[in-house]
């Protein structure tokens, strides 16, 4: 039987899933394979590298630093989270990510995309930490109108959110049969249209119809994403790790406190659950 983590995304509110992952490595919970979508994926690639700490440590370091995440990094560069310094300088230079544990390590690592030409998500499987699959990782996380488009793969690629928020299905369909899910919203949690899908419509309506649609249907596609999960946790198929409440957190967030608050809850909602955890991973 192989074991799954599926890790939503949420930005900012991916703290919460730093936390929990922590207490899951710190604790020597293993699993086969792990999907992660948008901050899922940037953040849960250090699942596969061993390295626990690492992503509160850069973010609570690196989240007033303007070429981190700007409105001037935006501007500059057409990022709000700024491409190279996050995705390249970070993980290169400045707060290292253990490449060389990453690609040896046998658990599959996919991250979920976007194809902004289809509107259909595409799953990528992360072999090593070359230049090319880190873009991958930030193809996941490049949110619409706050990134540019990632070309990568010979395809056009943006958030995976907008395709596949809580890849439950593809997990299965790939072959692992026994899922933790970690959500960042509370479980209570229901999608609503997004404020930007007017400026969205005006900005890639005309070239990109298939994905403002997929846009558009966003919260149809979650809700019935979180009906699916729900089910498949009374089946015994999965287990659901989410906040009680809602994170005291926005898509972007500058001040170190409030994010390690939001770390520390995913921290507390492991330790909680870890019974529950250790016992439905149980080989």
């Amino acid at each position: 039987m192989k074991y799954g983590l599926v890790l939503e995304g949420g930005a900012m509110r991916g703290m919460f899933t730093c936390g929990v992952l922590d207490v899951l490595m710190e604790n020597g919970i293993s699993f086969d394979g792990v999907v992660g979508v948008s901050a899922g994926a940037a953040f849960g690639c250090n699942y596969k590298s061993a390295q626990p700490g690492r992503a509160v440590r850069y973010n609570l370091r690196f989240c007033k630093d303007k070429r981190y995440c700007s409105l001037r990094s935006l501007i500059t560069t057409g990022d709000m989270f700024g491409a190279k310094f996050c995705y390249h300088t970070v993980p290169n230079k400045l707060d290292i990510f253990d490449g060389e544990t990453f690609a040896a390590s046998p658990v599959d690592f996919y991250v979920v995309c976007t194809d902004v030409e289809t509107g259909k998500g595409v799953y990528h499987k992360c072999k090593t930490a070359e230049y090319d699959e880190l873009e991958w990782i930030r193809a996941s996380a490049s949110m619409p109108l706050a990134s540019r488009i990632v070309e990568v793969g010979g395809r056009k690629l943006l958030d995976g959110g907008i395709a596949d928020s809580i890849p439950l299905q593809f997990m299965e369909k790939t072959g692992y049969e026994r899922n933790v899910v970690i959500l960042t919203q509370p479980r209570d949690f229901r999608k609503k249209q997004s404020r930007i899908l007017r400026p969205l419509r005006a900005a890639m309506g005309k070239k990109y119809p298939d994905f403002v649609k997929a846009f558009e249907e966003r919260p149809k596609m979650y809700n019935s994403e979180l009906k699916y999960v729900r089910n498949a946790e009374k089946d015994g198929r999965a287990l659901v790790i989410a906040p009680d409440e809602k994170l005291p957190i926005g898509h972007i967030e500058h001040d170190p406190d409030v994010l390690l608050e939001v770390y520390r809850i995913g921290r507390n909602t492991a330790r909680e659950h870890f019974e529950e955890i250790k016992r439905f991973t149980d080989r």
